[in-house]
C-alpha cells in the first residue's frame, strides 16, 4: 500500500465526487469474480468508486478490510454505503485513467 498525502488525498476526493461507482458488492459479498472486477477496474482506472450493499455498517466495513488485504489498495473516503479506492497503476493508461484524465479536463 502506497503512501498518500493529504493534498493527494484532499485531490483524489474532488475526482472522485463526479464519478459513477464502477462495482457494487451486493448480500454475497466479495466473491472470485467481484474480487477480480475490482482488480480489473482499478488496473484501468487507478481510482474508482465502489458501492457497498451487503446490509449492515460492520459487514461494510469487513467487506472493505477484505478487499484492503487482497489487493492492497489505497481507501481514500468512504461515505455510507460508498468507498473511493486508489491503487497506482505502473503504467496508466491516459484514455482510462480517471487521474490522469482528470489532469486534462482541468
Amino acid at each position: 500500500m502506497t503512501t498518500i498525502s493529504n493534498q493527494q488525498k484532499k485531490r483524489f476526493r474532488a475526482i472522485g465526487h463526479h464519478l459513477r461507482p464502477a462495482v457494487t458488492i451486493g448480500s454475497k459479498g466479495l466473491t472470485d469474480s467481484v474480487l477480480s472486477e475490482v482488480d480489473r477496474a482499478l488496473h484501468d482506472h487507478e481510482l474508482i468508486k465502489i458501492k457497498l450493499k451487503m446490509g449492515d455498517r460492520d459487514s461494510n466495513k469487513s467487506t472493505l478490510q477484505q478487499l484492503i488485504g487482497s489487493l492492497s489498495v489505497s481507501v481514500i473516503q468512504t461515505i455510507g454505503n460508498t468507498a473511493l479506492l486508489y491503487m497506482p497503476a505502473e503504467k496508466p493508461d491516459p484514455k482510462l485513467s480517471n487521474i490522469l484524465r482528470s489532469d486534462t479536463s482541468l
